[in-house]
């Protein structure tokens, strides 16, 4: 039997699992993210953990496939990383460092598009091969896996979707400089954003306050059938669910999965997300399923996993 670690480096932690080479988590742990001194403990840190969790299992390095890791960055085909904000990197030779730290093979990828194809290979896209996953988190992230592979682009940034312009009249500036990208309407902040604008001119009743709004408070009057809380529902789903049919024109996708923080709304979401998908969908993309996330943190070191045994 082979088994494979999956890393999942976040800003604050790294999850870590070990999994067999059928998916199967055998354990998970956490260690904290070291960002002093341009992050440069967190590949040693991880070695270590590897290390360590090979003398709790008694397993030789023989008995490892290799290290699948996911990085918050974009990640050349060479596993480098070119400056990640939230590790304090600059340019870093991920697959090079860490095979010379663990003496193992190791394949790097971008946490999004790592978290997709572990949400292909056991959550919500099982069973696929072509699909879109949008994260609906801080930010708005997404991972592109075309014929069971990730879209990984010539500078790594392959499936940057909260980047794509779905507003050329906007004119206050996303956080990677440009005006009107999709993360400024359907992230956690972006929806809070147009709570915040429908709010201030509201008239209405609605359970929803001014102050302190957030994404879930939103959907949870959704829930409730407040109007101004599906009309804010609605406008959010037309920036994501218009972008999504202009994606899968050019990426012919079987599923698209929604996950991140958003997506713990839950079913709700979908038809506010399905209905303006369809108004601009190509005829050829009509019949596509949309889905949530199921593997919740999991996804991140499954698709790890899977990075290191390919097809």
């Amino acid at each position: 039997m082979k088994y494979c670690f999956g890393v999942d480096i976040g800003g604050t932690t790294v999850k870590m699992g070990l999994l067999d080479t059928v998916g199967n988590i055998l354990d998970k742990w956490e260690i904290p993210t070291n960002t002093s001194e341009e992050g440069k403990a967190i590949l040693p840190d991880v070695a270590a953990s590897i290390e360590k969790k090979l003398e709790e299992r008694s397993l030789n390095k023989s008995d490892i496939a290799g290290v699948g890791v996911g990085v918050p960055a974009p990640v050349t085909s060479e596993g480098i990383v070119n400056g990640s904000a939230n590790l304090g990197w600059k340019y870093k030779e991920v697959k090079r460092e860490l095979e010379e730290l663990t003496g193992l093979r190791a394949e790097i990828g971008n946490d999004a598009n790592v978290a997709a194809l572990g949400e292909m290979w056991k959550g919500g896209g099982a069973g696929e091969k072509n699909m879109i996953m949008v994260t609906l988190g801080t930010g708005v992230g997404g991972g592109v896996i075309i014929d069971g592979r990730i879209l990984v682009g010539q500078n790594g940034a392959g499936g940057e979707i909260g980047h794509l312009c779905v507003n050329y009249e906007e004119t206050d500036r996303c956080g990677c400089g440009n005006r009107g990208c999709l993360e400024q309407y359907a992230s956690a902040t972006g929806i809070v954003r147009l709570a915040g604008k429908k709010l201030e001119k509201e008239q209405r009743p609605t359970i929803l306050k001014k102050e302190d709004v957030t994404a879930k408070d939103v959907f949870d009057a959704v829930k409730e059938e407040d109007e101004v809380a599906k009309e804010i529902a609605v406008e959010f789903g037309q920036y994501l669910g218009h972008a999504l049919a202009n994606l899968a024109a050019v990426l012919d996708p079987a599923v698209i999965v929604i996950g991140g923080g958003v997506s713990k709304a839950g079913e709700v979401l979908i038809p506010y997300i399905q209905k303006p998908y369809m108004e601009r969908a190509f005829f050829a993309n009509r019949n596509v399923r949309f889905t949530l996330a199921e593997l919740g943190n999991d996804a991140g070191i499954c698709g790890a996993v899977k990075l290191v045994l390919g097809d």
